[in-house]
């Protein structure tokens, strides 16, 4: 295809020309189903697709100039700072018809694979207790966003996506339209994000309660209650003091151990006087998140979510406790690459390997094989737990990768029915 004139395309590194080639000389809703990738959509107030691009999946949301330009840099500077967020490919704008009419400019992301938008986690009844562990790590990803000063204006589920993690999720943040990075938030930018975080939840949670999406024993005022309770929550641990006597020194180790098991380090903090009653204040100075990621990155090389981390973690040391206790992290973890998860992983069938990611497949298939141990009134390993996990588990789920690429007709109908914001 011929690039057409006046098309304008900002994008960082080199365009490749399977963006260029797409029609976008058609508005999106027109684009023919051969580009198209049938992935489910949260809402939007913007016309939103996905399309192919070489070997991968990209979403493209029509919108204003500016709100191209603005998001397609909050994204970028989002990036460069470590958030959980999409990446940006490209803004493009100067779009007409082949009749000269004027198009709507558009913003390109990359897919995130094995993503979900909360309409499709919701895809069948939610348990009160899987809709808490969705609602937490909606509040975590507010507060590290807080925590490097991302005033998001717009908090809500529909503008995050959700990736499992090891029984919980990890959320990402998708809609930057209305966001702002500062050197630091102040307690009103703080508390507005709650409110507006508050009222959207809870409206979000009605709509799905209405299509017969939610137990009925959730309480959606209650639980956007709970949502900033978790926020405020986090943020008072991350960031509040700790007061302590001088000879009271291990409260800083079991402080900073108590951040760790949230996922964060700490790599400053400041510790001052208070004159009256002759105590000291900790306060964590400088926080990073990817506490357990960091350090299973370090020793396997495997980028996962941060709870997958740590169940990785947990069984690396089982596998060192049984083979050589007094060994080497490293080498036990170098071992245990090689000679458990990768042979393990290398046997899922390979129609099966887009239903969840590697980690995900062993925390599950670890949780499993404690299920069979337990049935069975007898030690089974991970190997002879396998067959049974793909056959009564694996068969069962989804195609998270990118949920569906060529799903069959009925599968279509429902998420036509999930991005209208059907039940």
């Amino acid at each position: 295809m011929t690039t057409l004139p006046g098309l304008g395309l900002t994008a960082s590194g080199t365009i490749p020309q399977e963006l260029l080639d797409l029609p976008w000389q058609l508005p999106l809703e027109d684009w023919p189903e051969e580009v198209i990738a049938a992935l489910p959509r949260g809402i939007s107030r913007h016309i939103v697709r996905f399309a192919y691009l070489g070997g991968s999946v990209i979403a493209v949301k029509e919108t204003s100039e500016r709100a191209a330009r603005h998001e397609y840099r909050m994204l970028r500077q989002l990036g460069k700072l470590g958030a959980p967020c999409v990446k940006p490919v490209a803004e493009v704008t100067g779009r007409t018809t082949p009749e000269g009419e004027e198009l709507s400019p558009a913003l390109v992301t990359r897919h995130l694979r094995f993503s979900l938008p909360y309409r499709a986690v919701f895809n069948q009844m939610m348990r009160k207790e899987t809709l808490l562990r969705l609602i937490h790590a909606q509040a975590l990803l507010m507060v590290e966003l807080h925590l490097i000063g991302f005033y998001w204006g717009d908090v809500s589920l529909s503008n995050t996506l959700f990736r499992r993690d090891a029984g919980a999720f990890a959320a990402y943040l998708v809609d930057a339209e209305t966001g702002e990075i500062h050197p630091k938030l102040s307690t009103g930018q703080r508390e507005y994000d709650l409110d507006v975080a508050q009222v959207n939840i809870a409206g979000e949670l009605m709509d799905l309660m209405e299509g017969g999406m939610v137990d009925e024993e959730v309480d959606p005022i209650a639980t956007s209650h709970q949502f900033i309770d978790a926020y405020r929550g986090l943020w008072q641990e991350l960031t509040g003091d700790t007061a302590f006597n001088p000879d009271q020194r291990w409260l800083i180790e079991e402080r900073i151990r108590r951040l760790n098991e949230l996922g964060f380090d700490v790599e400053e903090y400041d510790i001052r006087t208070v004159r009256e009653d002759s105590k000291l204040l900790l306060r964590p100075k400088v926080v990073d998140p990817g506490h357990h990621q960091r350090r299973l990155m370090n020793l396997t090389g495997l980028d996962v979510q941060e709870n997958q981390a740590r169940r990785l973690l947990g069984a690396i040391d089982a596998y060192r406790a049984e083979s050589d206790p007094h060994g080497d992290e490293a080498v036990a973890a170098h071992m245990w690459t090689q000679q458990v998860f990768q042979p393990l992983i290398a046997q899922i069938p390979k129609e099966l390997r887009n239903k969840l990611e590697p980690a995900e497949i062993m925390h599950q298939l670890i949780d499993h094989r404690w299920r069979l141990s337990e049935r069975e009134h007898r030690d089974i390993s991970l190997e002879q737990a396998l067959p049974s996990f793909i056959d009564e588990e694996l068969k069962g789920l989804r195609d998270e990768a990118t949920l569906m690429i060529d799903p069959p007709g009925e599968v279509i109908d429902q998420m036509n029915r999930l991005n209208r914001g059907e039940g």
